[in-house]
């Protein structure tokens, strides 16, 4: 028996990061996670993985869950209390009776239901029928609302419906690529390396990239467009007006396959290159040149992110950008489409099922009333609402204003990843019922709930997902259940069982057609006891559609893998690429041109907010950072939230590499510290979406990025516009500081303390460190130094006390400098390495203490120096240690000295030496880029610019 337990099994699921849907083995023993390698069989990654979903193993460690998962469910019965631990039938059966009540009450629209795109479709399915089905309302949207909507509406308004034609195989084949609005590089890393294997095995490959700032994916490009953020639809439309005066359209296949093309080649009149170059910052002649290579490459292939679908005009953007595959045939064929990259595990797979407040199951419509019969009745309901649910951003602005009641958040973070963050915030605190279902406690959403639903993550989760090319893989838990925690889908069934029964007591009439719910018979509704009898009712709604998955199931997916849809019954595989005969699933049979004309961003820049602010992402960090937050070497390549500008802009600001600024927009302003980045624009900033509250705040009250950015949404999508802010940006002058920066076991639990801790400072930030030993950075600045009191709380906190500790305080300026010293015998005698470090008031030696404690070098022959306020120690010299490839563990300063050194022998032998060449030599030395590949960009950079100054030497 014990053998039997000791046994290593190995479990195939999938990764739950970016919507490339990458397959991964997951080796387990006594059921717990041993390592987590690519799936060499998945075709959307071959076996590839990026630098997040290498590491999953050591984010699901029973050290790390036991500091961060929800464990129990929480629950508080009035406002002004502190949840408590309950049992799940008392969580469960309070909140069913308050929805009951509100329901009862104020009406089916009281109440709402903000989900995920990282939620399994099992998950997503059931949550949709409860709403629609059950409870009578439309009010449930997710997230995807964040990332996918405009990319939809974009398809749906020229192709017909919601599906993306190609597949990751086109990658290889085409012999163009455009990519417009995507960091690929960062955002989906390994159908990245696969266009970067392209470009290398096809001479005369072209790569466009339309990006305002230059990054790795734009180092990599032919041609990088650097235009002016939101000019996208002006680009665009340039190109297509390029198109048509050089007689490079297929008109055959416009006239057989397209209708509407005449009122959209008459908007373009204006749209002239010259016009165009003038709107978005970029040379006539490059505009001239993309369309060329556009339309005159025998495959063009589009890939497009956020930077299109994240903005008031983001379907037009979409619109546009088809518009170019349609009128040049670029499209229904191998190499060549409009592939949008979806940003969530499961987006698409939440729109299968309808999980958003304006679609029903398989791709139905609300405004159709046949559609509506039909989901009515295969549920079994009287009827179903026909008028749309509440948005995202409108969920919550009626969640504030009182029309709706309860929310319930599963599996997201809207106090972070939406909008104006503070209003999300006065909503979540204005609503009578908030309800958090959710792996983690760390997410700033979590503080809100009245009731704390503690779900099982990935690992642990079973059912299916579609990634960004229509292709739906199994999920299969690798481990039991984490503590007390529940599948989503478990969670939403029980409670809609318990809702039934409360609303037949309170008089509410049954919506079933059975009527079964009055008598209290509550399991025929949602009668699942596995997520394969979800998943075979998800399958018979798509029966007919243009998803049609009904010869799909859980049987077909084990023995022959991952299928792409449509696969309707009697099919053997599903269908690699849309369209190619042409049909598309509109009333006429044909796509559809729509003209889209330029319009400026929600939010233009001027003499109040001159700076253009762009979210963008890291390369190592996932949205809120729920999982990847719990990493401490997630945060050796970018290590804290700063703000990015433009040198010049730096310059001009008068900053200095540690200044603290205020960043202004008209809805908050947040203090944090800039840094200078050649790859952002002269009058643009960039701060990645990632850093939310939870990581860095203030005595405001305000954290996170999406505190500044706008809440105005596309008209068609309802995407918000989170990709573009104006904001004003000023040095501001924080005097006293303090920096802390411990190593600590339970680091996890630590951060989540010291986050309590932001409220006492001007501005505050709190951050993971370490590698082979982890810790927690505390820095804060105020323009008069906290009094006493607090100084005591956070040098308790950190425990820079005792012994172990050197200490040094001045009781006139009440500054202060803790230093914990690790001391070790060795053969050669003692050493000591840092172990803690505590400024207050004066942080002048915080660089070289860092960079000791963070290599953990030998500090015996420096124990004089510790406490002296010097920038550095007599006589020594140290250089921060910033991380490029994390897989390996391989830092900047150590590719630089080896690409210094190749150039060097190559120099003394005469010889010529290759960008190729250097980056193969290092492969081989290093290792660096030899695993994910993530960093290749960035190493190809630095070796760029030690070429450079080697020339400039010379």
């Amino acid at each position: 028996m014990t053998e039997l337990l000791q046994a290593v099994r190995s479990t195939k699921t999938t990764c739950p990061y970016c919507g490339v849907g990458c397959g991964v083995v997951v080796r387990t023993q006594a059921g717990k996670i041993i390592d987590v390698k690519g799936d060499e069989t998945h075709p959307a990654n071959l076996g590839k993985l990026c630098s997040k979903g290498s590491k999953l193993a050591e984010t699901a460690t029973a050290n790390v869950y036991g500091q961060v998962r929800a464990s129990q469910p929480l629950l508080r019965i009035q406002r002004d209390q502190h949840v408590q631990p309950t049992d799940w039938n008392t969580a469960l059966d309070f909140t069913a009776r308050e929805f009951a009540r509100l329901i009862s009450t104020y009406g089916p629209d009281s109440v709402g239901f903000y989900i995920s795109g990282q939620l399994l479709t099992e998950d997503y399915y059931v949550f949709n029928k409860l709403a629609k089905g059950l409870i009578g309302t439309n009010n449930i949207d997710t997230n995807s609302r964040l990332c996918m909507s405009s990319a939809v509406s974009g398809y749906k308004r020229t192709l017909g419906a919601d599906a993306p034609p190609c597949n990751y195989d086109d990658l290889a084949l085409a012999d163009c690529v455009f990519i417009a609005g995507s960091n690929m590089a960062y955002a989906h890393p390994v159908a990245y390396r696969r266009l970067e294997a392209a470009r290398a095995a096809k001479p005369g490959h072209k790569l466009i990239v339309v990006d305002p700032r230059a990054t790795d994916t734009a180092l990599m490009a032919d041609l990088h467009l650097k235009i002016q953020p939101g000019t996208d639809v002006m680009l665009f439309n340039a190109m297509l007006h390029v198109m048509m005066q050089q007689g490079w359209l297929d008109m055959a296949y416009i006239n057989k396959h397209t209708e509407g093309f005449d009122a959209v080649a008459k908007g373009l009149a204006d749209y002239t290159p010259k016009l165009a170059a003038s709107v978005c910052g970029v040379p006539e002649g490059d505009i001239v040149l993309a369309a060329t290579w556009f339309a005159q490459s025998n495959r063009t292939l589009s890939l497009y992110c956020q930077g299109l679908n994240q903005a008031t005009t983001g379907t037009d953007k979409n619109t546009s950008l088809i518009a170019l595959h349609l009128a040049t045939g670029q499209i229904g064929k191998e190499g060549a489409g409009p592939f949008s990259l979806t940003g969530q595990p499961n987006a698409m797979g939440g729109r299968e099922v309808g999980g958003l407040s304006t679609l029903l199951p398989a791709h139905r419509e609300l405004n159709n009333p046949a559609h509506v019969a039909e989901v009515a009745a295969f549920w079994g309901v009287k009827q179903i609402s026909a008028t749309p649910g509440a948005s995202a951003v409108e969920m919550f602005d009626q969640l504030e204003q009182g029309k709706i009641k309860a929310v319930w958040v599963a599996c997201t973070n809207p106090a972070h990843s939406l909008p104006n963050s503070q209003k999300v915030a006065r909503a979540l605190q204005n609503a009578e019922l908030v309800v958090v279902q959710d792996a983690y406690l760390t997410p700033a959403t979590v503080q809100y709930a009245d009731v704390l639903l503690p779900a099982t993550t990935w690992g642990e989760k079973e059912g299916t997902v579609t990634n960004s090319e229509r292709r739906i893989s199994r999920v299969r838990p690798a481990m039991p259940a984490y503590a007390d925690s529940k599948n989503d889908w478990q969670i939403v069934v029980e409670f809609a069982k318990r809702l039934e029964v409360e609303l037949h007591k309170l008089g509410v009439e049954s919506p079933r057609i059975d009527g079964q719910g009055i008598d209290g018979n509550c399991n025929a509704f949602m009668p699942y006891s596995s997520t394969e009898e979800i998943f075979n009712e998800h399958c018979e709604t798509t029966r007919g559609r243009d998803l049609d998955i009904t010869g799909l199931s859980y049987a077909i997916l084990e023995t022959d893998g991952p299928q792409q849809w449509p696969m309707p019954e009697g099919a053997i595989q599903g269908k690699a690429r849309l369209y190619e005969d042409g049909v598309y699933p509109t009333a006429t049979g044909k796509a559809k041109f729509v003209f889209a004309p330029y319009e400026p961003v929600a939010e233009e820049a001027d003499a109040r907010f001159p700076w253009r602010l762009n979210t963008g992402r890291l390369r190592d960090q996932w949205h809120g950072a729920s999982r990847t937050g719990t990493l401490a070497e997630f945060f050796s390549h970018e290590a804290e939230p700063v703000i990015a500008l433009h040198p010049a802009d730096f310059k001009r600001l008068n900053l200095k590499p540690q200044s603290w600024v205020s960043v202004k927009s008209r809805r908050a302003t947040i203090t944090l510290r800039a840094k200078e980045d050649e790859s952002v624009a002269r009058n643009q900033a960039v701060l990645p979406m990632h850093w939310g509250p939870e990581f860095f705040g203030g005595k405001a009250g305000v954290g996170g990025v999406n505190a500044l950015t706008i809440e105005a949404f596309d008209p068609y999508s309802k995407q918000p516009e989170l990709k573009h802010s104006a904001v004003n940006i000023q040095r501001v002058h924080l005097p006293w500081q303090v920096v802390v920066f411990v190593h600590s076991e339970h680091w996890l639990s630590l951060w989540q303390k010291a986050r309590t801790l932001y409220a006492e400072f001007d501005a505050a930030v709190c951050v993971p460190v370490g590698r082979e030993q982890t810790g927690v950075l505390f820095r804060a600045a105020s323009a008069q130094a906290p009094a006493k009191e607090i100084i005591d709380r956070l040098q308790a906190l950190f425990e820079c006390e005792g012994g172990d500790v050197m200490v040094y305080s001045d009781p006139k300026t009440d500054a202060r400098r803790r230093i914990g010293v690790k001391v070790q015998a060795n053969a050669q005698g003692q050493t000591a390495t840092l172990n803690k470090v505590f400024l207050a008031g004066n942080i002048e030696s915080e660089g070289w203490l860092r960079n000791y404690f963070d290599q953990q070098l030998d500090v015996m022959p420096l124990r004089s120096f510790l406490l002296a306020p010097a920038s550095q120690p007599p006589g020594v010299q140290t250089e921060a240690v910033r991380m490029v490839c994390n897989c390996v563990g391989i830092s900047e300063k150590s590719i630089e000295q080896a690409v210094e050194a190749g150039l060097a022998i190559a120099c003394a032998k005469n010889m010529p030496v290759s960008e190729n060449e250097l980056l193969a030599s290092l492969q081989g030395t290093l290792k660096c880029g030899t695993q994910c590949g993530s960093c290749v960009p960035e190493i190809r950079k630095l070796i760029r610019a030690q070429a450079s100054l080697a020339t400039i030497a010379t």
